[in-house]
């Protein structure tokens, strides 16, 4: 066993020396400013992931209510309007739900909630704001006819990692 003594000859100093602290230091300045960068980059791509996810899903729920629209005329359950494109009138139909002339027992509903835009959050309080074409608009407007809701897109100005923009998506 050792005494006192020799165990402070055989240690010789306790604590630790400037140069090693300043080393020490650097070293995790460097590796911070390494991490930084891709964390930032992860929260870009999980929002991008997340825009993709919830146009994908406005779309299905969109492309959803054309094809019962259409199976309700097809079925003679309603009448064939001219001015009517089969999509729904606002994106709040699709959370509400549409009676389809009786097709189904109650009335369709395609979302539990609309999605928000993760690169373009509403405010608290505010409804998801999405930018919406009708059936009659061209493929590119940026202005909605307003008779129906034929396709959204984002309304951020941003521009992704892959160097499109959000708006074209």
């Amino acid at each position: 066993m050792l005494n006192r003594r020799q165990g402070s000859q055989l240690f010789g100093r306790r604590g630790v020396s400037l140069v090693e602290l300043i080393v020490t230091m650097t070293i995790l300045a460097i590796l911070a400013s390494v991490i930084m960068p891709m964390m930032q980059m992860t929260g870009t791509r999980s929002r991008e992931i997340e825009l993709h996810q919830n146009l994908r899903t406005i779309r299905t729920a969109l492309d959803e209510f054309k094809k019962s629209y259409d199976k309700a005329i097809t079925e003679k359950k309603m009448l064939q309007s001219a001015n009517k494109s089969g999509y729904p009138e606002t994106l709040q139909q699709l959370v509400d739900g549409y009676d389809f002339g009786g097709l189904y027992a109650t009335k369709k509903k395609f979302l539990r909630r609309i999605p928000s835009d993760p690169t373009n959050p509403p405010r608290p309080g505010e409804e998801p704001k999405w930018g919406m074409r009708s059936y009659a608009d061209k493929p590119d407007s940026s202005v909605w006819g307003g008779e129906d809701v034929y396709d959204v897109y984002s309304l951020s100005e941003g521009t992704a990692i892959d160097g499109t923009k959000y708006k074209d998506w």
